[in-house]
């Protein structure tokens, strides 16, 4: 066709315009579907029903989307294990094993019955059929991810039992189709089973271990987000090459590199906005590319099958739905929420089809014929729209719901974070310690300072505004905005007390004090003008590795510390600190404060995974006496001097840690105390 000049030929083929369809696809789409009130994901299925070959032909499904759908696949997969709340997991795995064991055979019941009764297919094609009906892709998976609650009980669940129901669908698959290659023999399942066992250990104990040491080696952002990359696809690649479906390997790599991603990090942000900005709307484009809709029109055999097909596939999974909601006495929303994300079927479903539909029997018929191909594109369209409201609808719902149900406890003051960048090599795990103990339910509450000190040896303003521009940088990564703050003050500690009091500061991050002569303190005077200068929460840091590599953190507090006003305050820090690192909190306090702990963290965060050692009696060095390993973060809470939990013997503390623990991660927590008037005294005649 030729217009204004232009030789106008369709299918598109020219990769350029092929690319540029897409994006404008993926840019559009949103705008024009939120005034329709349509879930995204619908919308990008819809645009490659258009303008795929049973559309408007405008392009064809070549390599590109072969290639962008896989990795889609893979990303919506890995994704789904790396947002996972990992302890919230353990707590619901049991309901996730006892969900996908129905969500596996009651669909399978059903599609046996209903494949062999109604339309008349042989038993192992039944079989086949229903292994495609037990089988669900998270395709909905964004939605949750979008509304923030993908630590959701029934988001746990439902996660859990994907990778149960999928695992023994693909099982099936590979069960059948060895019956038709000659490849179902007891040595081939036993080489199986050695092969998946194998590779499941490799990725659960060495590609921890690797990202460990790639992510305390380096911190370039291109080379980590690659590496995540490369191990996700090594290990579906892995998971492939052994038998299995590659989304499985790419689940399994999500579960165990979620410990090393902090859920709000710079690396989190990148490895979330590639994925939902470019892989995975590939992935439903092509999707959509594949369903023609001329089914729905054809009547006779097709038309029967694909209605068979889609009622039975949604509602197998309703009722598989249903009876988890009343074993465990969930809430309706919960239900829904569950029955939202286990009815998409796109993935191991295609798997299945395709495989059959290549399977010729004895007597010349495909094991899947032609009428079941165009049902399972019709099924997908109508299991991924009915998934996608569903799921829209639940996220909603508990999007409303009253924040009492969040794991954080209100204060009655903004949390605001104040980071001092005036040495550089402390801003990077500065200000990621921030993003860990932060609450997340905001996008700002870090404020960077630099102080410029005109009677020092050299101006910093412009050096300082770099290493603002540094820290902002950092924390704009994880979608996070930074209040930048430059000021002229007499020294760094008058500059940071002053800004405390002018923007509203709760907590104060510092890094340790580097000592320059054998006279200077551990902790530097910065330290010592601080906690007289300001009553707020003051934390003293010591990274000898990125955060989000520790493997543990062990938390000595002193007798009476619960009486503190800051109390609440850094037990919450350290459970936000737990919950996004996967580090195992184990608190050593005497028993009075041990139970005050046990309370606050009950009503912070039930799912945080924590121990007490109890220390009754003990002094104050004794206390100090834990082991701390190399990987593990050792946090001593320090009250000031004249407050309730203040013990003489901690002016010992700098030569405990000398000591005892000279090159250990170390962080000591000053906890937040009541507002004083100022005094003026002999000692500090500025006073504050």
């Amino acid at each position: 066709m030729r217009l204004f000049g232009i030789d106008l030929n369709f299918p598109v083929t020219d990769p350029v315009w092929i690319f540029l369809i897409v994006l404008v696809i993926i840019l559009f789409a949103p705008l024009l579907l939120n005034k329709l009130r349509i879930p995204h994901i619908i919308g990008m299925i819809l645009a490659g029903v258009l303008i795929g070959e049973y559309g408007l032909n405008i392009l064809e499904r070549d390599s590109s989307f072969e290639l962008f759908g896989q990795v889609g696949l893979y990303y919506i997969m890995f994704l789904a294990g790396l947002e996972m709340d990992m302890e919230d997991f353990r707590k619901n795995k049991v309901k996730g094993l006892v969900f996908g064991l129905l969500t596996f055979f009651i669909p399978m019941a059903l599609g046996i019955i209903t494949s062999m009764e109604m339309l008349g297919f042989s038993f192992v094609s039944s079989v086949l059929l229903a292994s495609m009906y037990a089988s669900h892709t998270l395709i909905a998976y964004p939605i949750v991810s979008r509304y923030g609650l993908s630590r959701q009980r029934s988001v746990t669940i439902s996660i859990g039992g994907t990778a149960v129901t999928v695992t023994l669908a693909l099982v099936v698959l590979a069960l059948i189709s060895g019956m038709y290659n000659g490849a179902a023999t007891p040595i081939y399942w036993i080489m199986l089973v050695l092969k998946v066992t194998l590779i499941c250990l490799v990725i659960v104990f060495v590609f921890p271990m690797l990202g460990r040491i790639f992510f305390r080696k380096y911190d370039d952002a291109v080379m980590q987000f690659v590496f995540v990359l490369a191990l996700v696809f090594l290990g579906g690649g892995l998971i492939s090459l052994a038998g299995m479906e590659g989304i499985l390997g790419a689940f399994l790599v999500g579960l165990v590199l979620n410990p090393l991603v902090p859920k709000v990090s710079p690396l989190m942000n990148r490895l979330e906005f590639v994925g939902n900005a470019l892989f995975i709307p590939y992935f439903l484009i092509g999707v959509g590319m594949i369903i023609d809709v001329r089914t729905f029109v054809a009547g006779g055999s097709a038309l029967k099958v694909a209605v068979v097909m889609t009622v039975v596939a949604t509602l197998s999974k309703w009722i598989a739905a249903y009876a988890t909601q009343k074993i465990y006495r969930m809430s309706a929303n919960e239900r829904k929420m569950i029955f939202g994300l286990s009815n998409a079927q796109a993935a191991a479903t295609l798997a299945a089809v395709l495989v059959g539909h290549e399977i010729i029997m004895e007597n010349g018929e495909r094991l899947l014929n032609d009428d079941v191909l165009n049902g399972t594109v019709v099924m997908i369209l109508i299991t991924c729209i009915i998934s996608t409201i569903e799921t829209e609808r639940a996220s909603r719902k508990f999007a409303m719901q009253d924040s009492s149900t969040s794991e954080d406890v209100p204060v009655d003051v903004k949390e605001n974070i104040l980071i001092p960048v005036a040495n550089p090599d402390t801003i990077e795990y500065l200000v990621n310690l921030a993003l860990v103990i932060r609450d997340n339910s905001r996008k700002d509450g870090i404020v960077a300072l630099n102080v410029i000190n005109d009677s020092g040896p050299y101006n910093t303003g412009e050096q300082g505004q770099r290493y603002l521009e540094k820290a902002a940088m950092i924390a704009s990564a994880a979608d996070v905005k930074v209040n930048m703050v430059s000021r002229y003050d007499l020294n760094i500690a008058s500059g940071i007390i002053h800004t405390v009091k002018e923007y509203g500061v709760t907590g104060v991050v510092i890094g340790l004090h580097q000592k320059a002569g054998i006279l200077d303190s551990f902790f530097g005077s910065l330290t010592a003008s601080l906690l007289k200068g300001t009553f707020r929460e003051v934390i003293v840091a010591r990274l000898m590795m990125p955060v989000n590599t520790l493997k543990g953190i062990v938390v000595v507090v002193p007798p009476k510390a619960e009486y503190e006003t800051g109390f609440i305050r850094w037990v919450t820090h350290l459970c936000r600190m737990s919950s996004q690192t996967g580090c195992h909190l184990r608190f050593r306090a005497d028993s009075a404060t041990a139970q005050n702990i046990e309370t606050a963290i009950s009503g912070i965060a039930p799912g945080v995974a924590y121990s007490m050692d109890v220390a009754d009696g003990v002094q104050f060095a004794e206390l100090m006496s834990v082991n701390v390993k190399s990987e593990q973060l050792l946090v001593v809470v320090k009250a000031r001097s004249g407050s309730v939990s203040y013990d003489p013997a901690f002016d010992r503390l700098p030569a405990l840690l000398n000591k005892d623990f000279p090159t250990a991660n170390l962080m000591v927590i000053y906890p937040e105390q009541v507002e004083r008037p100022d005094v003026m005294s002999f000692s500090d005649p500025r006073a504050n």
